[in-house]
C-alpha cells in the first residue's frame, strides 16, 4: 500500500508498507518526473542496500527512509551530502533518545554509531538525467539489529531508547532541512565539517581502512578540506576517498 502522507518539515512524504529499496524507489520517482525534496519511507524493504552493496536487513520497526533532493545539474559538491547528512541524523537520534546522546559518534564516512556499536547506516546514491538526482538513504535500528555483520551492531530499545520509527522521522526531516541549510550547497561545508569532526568517532586513535585493493593501517588524524579521511601511517599522511573503517573504539 501506498500512501501520500502529511510534510515533513516542508517536504513531501511518501509512505509504502512495503518496499524493495527506499532508496531505488526514489530514484525511479525522479526518472518518473517528481522532483524533491521529497521523503519516500517503507515499514520493510526486501531489498534494502548498505555501501559497496551489501544487504541491509530491514525487519519491522526500524526506519527506512531516503530523501530524494534534485537539481537542473549536479553540484560539484554533492559527495558532501554524507556528511550533512551523518550530522542530521545525529542530530535526530540524540533529540529523539537525549539519554543516549554522548554515546552518539559519526563514524566516516557517514555510519551512526552507539559506543563502538553501529546504530544507523547512510547510502548516497545520484542520477544526472534527466536531471542530477540523489537519494540519500537512511536505515536506524529502532528495535532490532542484525547479529552476524562484520561491525558489531546494536539498536535503540537495546540501549533502553524506544523511539517509534515515526517518531524519529519528523525529527530527522527537521534536523536535515536544518543541516542543509547551514551546508548552503557547498558554501558551508567549512562549518560542517567542523561540526563532524565534533562528533567523530576515534579522532588520534589506530584504525584499519579496508580499499579495494589494500588494507590500511594508521593513526586516525581527520578530515582534509575536501572530506577525505587523513590516516598517518609510516610512510605520511594518506588521503583517503573512499573505504570501510575498523578499529573504532578500541586502544
Amino acid at each position: 500500500m501506498t500512501r501520500e502522507a502529511t510534510g515533513l518539515a516542508g517536504a513531501r512524504h511518501i509512505e509504502f508498507d512495503a518496499l524493495g529499496s527506499t532508496n531505488a524507489e526514489a530514484l525511479a520517482l525522479a526518472r518518473a518526473g517528481e522532483r524533491g525534496p521529497l521523503w519516500v519511507t517503507a515499514r520493510t524493504q526486501s531489498a534494502g542496500r548498505g555501501r559497496r552493496g551489501s544487504a541491509w536487513e530491514s525487519p519491522l520497526g526500524n526506519l527506512y527512509a531516503t530523501i530524494l533532493l534534485t537539481e537542473p545539474s549536479a553540484p560539484p559538491d554533492a559527495p558532501q551530502l554524507s556528511f550533512v547528512a551523518a550530522l542530521a541524523l545525529h542530530d535526530a537520534v540524540g533529540l529523539s533518545a537525549p539519554q543516549l546522546g554522548p554515546l552518539l559518534k559519526v563514524k566516516w564516512p557517514n555510519d551512526l554509531l552507539l559506543g563502538v556499536k553501529k546504530l544507523a547506516g547512510i547510502l548516497v546514491e545520484g542520477e544526472s538525467e534527466p536531471v542530477f538526482a540523489v537519494a540519500i538513504g537512511i536505515g536506524v535500528n529502532c528495535i532490532s539489529h542484525p547479529s552476524d555483520t562484520v561491525y558489531p551492531a546494536t539498536d535503540l530499545a537495546a540501549a533502553g531508547a524506544h523511539v517509534m520509527p515515526e517518531q524519529l522521522l519528523a525529527a530527522l526531516a527537521a534536523s536535515m532541512q536544518q543541516r542543509l541549510g547551514q551546508w548552503q550547497g557547498g558554501q558551508g561545508f567549512a562549518s560542517i565539517r567542523a561540526d563532524w569532526l565534533k562528533r567523530a568517532a576515534g579522532i588520534g586513535e589506530s584504525i584499519r581502512v579496508r580499499l579495494p585493493e589494500r588494507e590500511l593501517a594508521g593513526r586516525f588524524q581527520g578530515l582534509d578540506e575536501a572530506g577525505r579521511l587523513l590516516v598517518e601511517g609510516p610512510d605520511g599522511v594518506a588521503c583517503i576517498t573512499a573505504g570501510e573503517v575498523f578499529g573504532l573504539g578500541s586502544r
